[in-house]
This record gives C-alpha cells, sequence and structure tokens, in this order.
C-alpha cells in the first residue's frame, strides 16, 4: 500500500533521505559506511547491492540482451536502455519543484536539490571538507593520495581515479558523449555539461559568504575566495613567489624557463604570452591575416 500512498516511514540518520522500506533504507546506508557484501568472482570488485553485481557481471560476459529501437545500441539492463532512449525523445520526466528544471534522470534531480539545499552530507576524513556528493569527495580523496595507479597511455600522464583517466583520455580521442539539449554543444564529461547548462538557465548556486557574489561551480568560488583570504597556494620553486591560481604560476614560469610559443605571423617575433602577440599584431594593421602560430616546444626560445 505503500507505494499508493506515498509512505516513507523510514529515514537515514545521516542525509535524512526517507524509504518506504526498511530493506531500502538499509541498502541506502551503505552509502555511506562503505559496505559492498558483494564481490565479483573474477575481478573482486565489489557492490553493495546483488542487483548490481549481476548487472556487473555482463561486463566480463559482454552480455547486451536490450537494443535501442531508433539506433540499435545494445544495452546490459532495461533500466540502461530506458534511460538512454530520452536521448532521442527528449523526455526529462523529472521536475525540480524550486526551479522547475527538469532532468532526465531521478538522481540528476536529487543531486540538484542539493544546489538549493545547500546539503553536504559526504565528509573527507582527512581534512573534514564536506561535499555535497560522493563521486566529488572520491575525487577530492586523490589529491591526499600519493598513489596514482592510473596511467594514460598516449601522454603518461596518472590519475588516483579510473573514472578521471577515462575522462582524460578524451582529451586525444577527441569523444564528447554529453551534449548540450539546448544547443548540442558537446563535452567529454558530465560535470563539464552540468556546468556550461547554468550559461542558458543563469543558475550560480555557489555563493560567496562574505560579498554575496554568486558562481556556477564550487572551484570558481574557491578561487574567488582568495581574493578575501589572502591565500596563495601555489608557489614557484625558481623564486617561492606565491600564486592564488595554478594558471597563474604557470604563466609565471614563462619568467625562468624564457619559453615564448607565440609566434607572430608577420615578423616572426615570439612571445611569452598569448594577449602581448595580440597587441604586438596590432601595429602591424592589416598584414596579420594569418592565424596565431604556436611554436613547438623546440623553437619556443627564438625570436628575431
Amino acid at each position: 500500500m505503500k507505494t499508493h500512498t506515498g509512505e516513507k516511514p523510514h529515514s537515514c540518520s545521516v542525509c535524512l533521505r526517507a524509504f518506504a522500506y526498511g530493506s531500502d533504507l538499509a541498502v541506502h546506508k551503505r552509502t555511506h559506511t562503505g559496505e559492498k557484501p558483494y564481490g565479483c568472482p573474477r575481478c573482486e570488485k565489489r557492490f553493495p547491492r546483488k542487483c548490481t553485481l549481476d548487472l556487473h557481471m555482463r561486463t566480463h560476459t559482454g552480455e547486451r540482451p536490450y537494443s535501442c529501437s531508433v539506433c540499435q545500441k545494445p544495452f546490459a539492463n532495461k533500466c540502461y536502455l530506458r534511460i538512454h532512449t530520452r536521448t532521442h525523445t527528449g523526455e526529462r520526466p523529472y521536475s525540480c519543484s524550486v526551479c522547475e528544471r527538469a532532468f532526465a534522470l531521478k538522481s540528476h534531480l536529487f543531486q540538484h536539490m542539493k544546489t538549493h539545499t545547500g546539503e553536504k552530507p559526504y565528509s573527507c576524513p582527512v581534512c573534514r571538507r564536506a561535499f555535497a556528493f560522493s563521486g566529488a569527495l572520491r575525487r577530492h580523496e586523490g589529491t591526499h593520495a600519493r598513489v596514482k595507479p592510473f596511467s594514460c597511455s598516449v601522454c603518461g600522464k596518472s590519475f588516483t581515479l579510473r573514472c578521471a583517466l577515462r575522462a582524460h583520455a578524451r582529451q586525444h580521442t577527441g569523444e564528447r558523449p554529453y551534449s548540450c539539449s539546448t544547443c548540442q554543444k558537446g563535452f567529454a564529461d558530465r560535470s563539464g555539461l552540468r556546468q556550461h547548462e547554468r550559461t542558458h538557465t543563469g543558475e550560480r548556486p555557489h555563493s560567496c559568504s562574505v560579498c554575496q557574489g554568486a558562481f556556477v561551480n564550487g572551484t570558481v568560488l574557491r578561487q574567488h575566495m582568495r581574493i578575501h583570504t589572502g591565500e596563495r597556494p601555489y608557489s614557484c620553486p625558481e623564486c617561492q613567489k606565491t600564486f592564488a591560481r595554478k594558471a597563474y604560476l604557470r604563466s609565471h614560469m614563462k619568467t625562468h624557463t624564457g619559453e615564448k610559443p607565440y609566434s607572430c605571423s608577420v615578423c616572426r617575433r615570439t612571445f611569452a604570452y598569448k594577449s602581448v602577440l595580440t597587441k604586438h599584431e596590432a601595429t602591424h594593421g592589416d598584414r596579420t591575416r594569418r592565424p596565431t602560430e604556436r611554436l613547438s616546444p623546440d623553437h619556443s626560445h627564438r625570436t628575431l
């Protein structure tokens, strides 16, 4: 009867999420405790639910019994197929009760609601920093770990998480599987798409507690907060000068390396910064018709 009445008498003591049945609550609690009682006999990967293990086993068997009637793409389970068909139909059945924004997945709506409530139930055991999403916490925990076991086969860059390596690999392949439903712009990862969508909605869910400035994501807010705190966490190994952003440090390092990767298309003079090149090219007037050339590292020290 609870499916008809909507009654959810069982609540999580950590995040207060409510469930109709105690068994569902018991499974949910594993997202907080990290308990994964079901292990894969082939790869030793573990799961909080037996049904999730059963689905995982298809990654070993290659079984994909459900196919899309539009594009014939096969899927391992009926749920994935149902979600996929929404990319064809544009269906977004889950709507936010606060801002009426709609989502194709209930989990995306659940995540979105945290931008209104400010809820951050996941905290780092090392530095106690809190996060709204478990995935964000896992990525953050990698900043404390010294081991980076997942390496890119193309450029050798290493990562603490396999999912981070997968997202990075798309820089080499050019794959952009996540597309904006408004303008069709593609993105390599879901978080990039989420942030881009805010350029259409105008949503800026991250607010500064000092000046009330609003930002599209937590990273930009953290960078902004350094204006108030004076924090400069990035230091130059050569002269110990400190910077608020890693990009500023990278730019500063050129003063030590002498690197000048930007070349004028008219006189071949080279510059360390693109902005300086743009100002220089204005001195040539209409003659700067060819696109700006970026030199390879072997030629970036040469000027004429």
